[in-house]
């Protein structure tokens, strides 16, 4: 399977390295400083495409992949105010999308755990919910994708919620999400439900960006032969 990989900083550098481990040769390297070489042309030498970049640059490069005809995997985030936009693109032409705030394989479990917790702790009011996350000071958008994802799962199980907010809120409708920049952390996101009796709380760390490199991977992999709008619960069989 021949890559494309639109991003070549720290994440994409993972993903070559650890695509060229399984076999899959790197065609095409996207760097910030070369964007011209995103053609149709240059991406038709690739099965399937990578994007990790920026919140700037993320929805035209999705669309530039999906003119090509070429499957794109996308973890860029801070973009899905766009996301109904760059959907009924992908389906207008009949193309291959898969998208995730957080390809890790741990993360996905953490998301399927995070939203059944919800669903219990939502008949227990004495909880006061909050979500912290923590990562490098590089990241450039607060809150984290994942920790957005997070917070959209909570706020569909627990009905008192009506909305989350990116500080500390006394508003009980709101869903406080704390975000903390510390190098060199690659990504902490803790939830924790606080009553006055006692606190429970699910955390997942991340040691290094392995985990987010190899789901990104398999997710390319998975996207071979399909067409359509996919998520990583498409992949894990979630």
């Amino acid at each position: 399977m021949n890559i494309a990989l639109i991003g070549y900083g720290k994440m994409g550098k993972a993903i070559e390295e650890l695509a060229i481990q399984k076999g899959h040769p790197i065609v095409l390297k996207i760097a910030s400083q070369i964007t011209a070489e995103l053609t149709a042309e240059n991406l038709q030498k690739a099965d399937v495409a990578i994007e990790f970049t920026n919140p700037h640059s993320a929805v035209s490069n999705l669309k530039t992949c999906i003119d090509a005809g070429v499957p794109v995997v996308c973890g860029s985030t801070g973009w899905l105010q766009q996301w109904d936009e760059v959907k009924k693109y992908c389906d207008e032409k009949n193309g291959t999308l898969l998208y995730a705030s957080n390809f890790s394989i741990g993360v996905n479990l953490f998301f399927e755990l995070n939203t059944y917790l919800a669903k219990l702790m939502a008949a227990y009011p004495a909880y006061e919910v909050m979500i912290e996350e923590i990562h490098h000071t590089q990241k450039k958008d607060a809150p984290s994708g994942t920790a957005i994802t997070l917070a959209e799962q909570i706020l569909q199980q627990i009905q008192r919620k009506k909305g989350w907010v990116n500080e500390v809120s006394n508003n009980e409708q709101e869903l406080s999400i704390i975000s903390k920049r510390i190098d060199p952390a690659p990504g902490t996101h803790t939830i924790r439900y606080t009553s006055a009796i006692d606190d429970i709380e699910i955390t997942h760390t991340a040691h290094n960006r392995q985990g987010f490199a190899g789901g990104a991977v398999l997710a390319a992999e998975f996207l071979q032969g399909k067409k359509g709008i996919y998520t990583m619960k498409d992949v894990l069989h979630l």
